[in-house]
């Protein structure tokens, strides 16, 4: 599998302008908005300007990946593991590999393309976060291109698609977090299958489409660096009060003086480990065949020409949006299904999950350390990605302890430990991102969540 190179930005734009699909729906824009069609491409034009990168093999195999992995020396111990080691290596040359991960931090980006830094140069779907100087600077030199999440104009929708699709069929790898944003309380989030559907949709060509293959990618960290401001977040969608701008620029500002305070003393620790486990690639051609004989099975239609699947098969791309996109909701369902099997047991979230299995705060330290044991080993039992599995359970619980000390949620009380006020929710949060993956003992690990995980989901 080889990197290939981005399109170049003036050629695209020039070609997605010429695109029917594009020219279709300016007229359509302009005759619902009663505006000139002038008017229209130049908004298609900002739209271009503002989706599609620039990107610079030269700022993303130097400067990019120097400063990544001297970014991630410093804050993490990296933990890479392929659960399919060689399948990637034996994907055809002219493969077009679409990687399919869980979004736990904005770090993500920079930890993932770290891990596959040798392999290929990944153009991610950023979100507006992002468009900021220089971050935004930076993502387009990478081959990252920007959405707007929740803008639902067709008109911009068009565009994207039809970009998407240029530089799918161009054999441009893509990194996407189908969740739509980072978890906010630990949980994997439900999956949106928009990009997706826009990638898959190169497909419709068979040459295309067998060169096409998802990846499924786990993360997890033993501290993710926003995780108070996410639960801020989640408190605040839940009816609670949030802090202001300079309220939360102040944090900013105050962690900043303090970790370089720390660098400049030498008393500057690591925040544990980010792990990243590699599945194995899903055939798009395969996925297709598989909807295919499905369609046909449940007897809406026959298929015709060549590749047909089965007699009586429908391809997707024939079937009514509505059913294409339930076709598309169940790869992406089954692949982000992949990616929770997928995420990584680092130190820190095992022992906030063994932390909620217990009633109540104060934890006698072998009862703690026996169920740190229990539960790793039931993890193990099912098949998650323990990393570091030959440790024993003391030293996993010091390396968490270490952690969770420095930012006063756990404290050595006598012969136990004690959960500090201000700690349930981290525990809960860290426990939430891998409570799947606990079997029988899922639902004691959930039964202790301090997080208003009812109000966030509206349920």
């Amino acid at each position: 599998m080889s990197a290939r190179r981005h399109p170049r930005k003036r050629a695209l734009i020039a070609a997605i302008q010429l695109d029917s699909a594009v020219i279709a729906a300016v007229q359509a824009h302009a005759a619902a908005h009663r505006l000139p069609e002038a008017a229209v491409w130049r908004m298609v034009r900002r739209y271009l300007h503002e989706i599609i990168p620039t990107f610079n093999p030269l700022v993303y195999r130097g400067v990019g990946h120097t400063a990544a992995a001297a970014l991630l020396r410093v804050l993490y111990r990296v933990t890479i593991l392929d659960r399919a080691p060689g399948a990637a290596r034996a994907l055809p040359p002219d493969a077009i590999v679409i990687y399919l991960m869980n979004h736990r931090s904005n770090a993500d980006y920079v930890v993932a393309s770290y891990a596959l830094a040798g392999q290929v140069a990944i153009s991610w779907a950023v979100g507006e976060w992002a468009r900021v100087f220089p971050l935004e600077y930076l993502f387009k030199s990478f081959g990252s291109y920007f959405i707007r999440r929740r803008y639902r104009e067709p008109l911009y929708h068009t565009v994207l698609e039809r970009y998407v699709h240029r530089v799918t069929s161009a054999g441009v790898t893509q990194g996407l977090f189908p969740e739509g944003g980072l978890t906010r309380d630990g949980r994997l989030r439900p999956s949106k299958i928009g990009l997706l559907d826009y990638i898959v949709g190169a497909a419709r060509d068979p040459a295309l489409a067998s060169r096409m293959y998802v990846v499924p990618v786990g993360l997890n960290y033993d501290r993710v660096l926003e995780d108070r401001t996410l639960l801020r977040e989640l408190r605040v969608t839940d009816g609670g009060v949030g802090s202001s701008r300079w309220s939360q620029v102040g944090e900013v500002v105050s962690y900043l003086a303090s970790s370089f305070g720390r660098l400049s003393t030498g008393r500057w620790q690591r925040y544990g480990r980010a792990a990243v486990v590699l599945g194995a690639p899903v055939s798009v051609a395969a996925w297709i065949a598989s909807e295919a004989a499905l369609a046909g099975s449940s007897g809406d239609g026959a298929a015709s020409g060549p590749g047909a699947a089965s007699p009586g098969a429908v391809p997707i791309f024939d079937l009514p949006r509505a059913d294409r996109l339930a076709a598309v909701q169940r790869l992406c369902d089954r692949m982000m299904g992949e990616v929770g099997r997928l995420v990584p047991v680092t130190a820190v979230p095992l022992v906030c999950a063994a932390l909620q299995t217990f009633e109540a705060d104060y934890v006698p330290r072998p009862a703690l350390l026996e169920r740190v044991e229990t539960l790793r080993g039931a993890l193990e039992e099912a098949g998650a990605v323990v990393v570091e599995p030959g440790l024993s359970a003391a030293e996993s619980f010091e390396r968490a302890y270490r952690l969770l000390r420095m930012r006063r949620v756990l404290s050595r009380a006598g012969e136990g430990y004690l959960l500090l006020p201000r700690g349930r929710e981290l525990v809960s949060y860290y426990a939430n991102g891998i409570a799947h993956l606990c079997g029988e003992w899922e639902a004691s690990v959930r039964s202790r969540d301090a997080l208003p995980v009812d109000g966030f989901f509206g349920r």
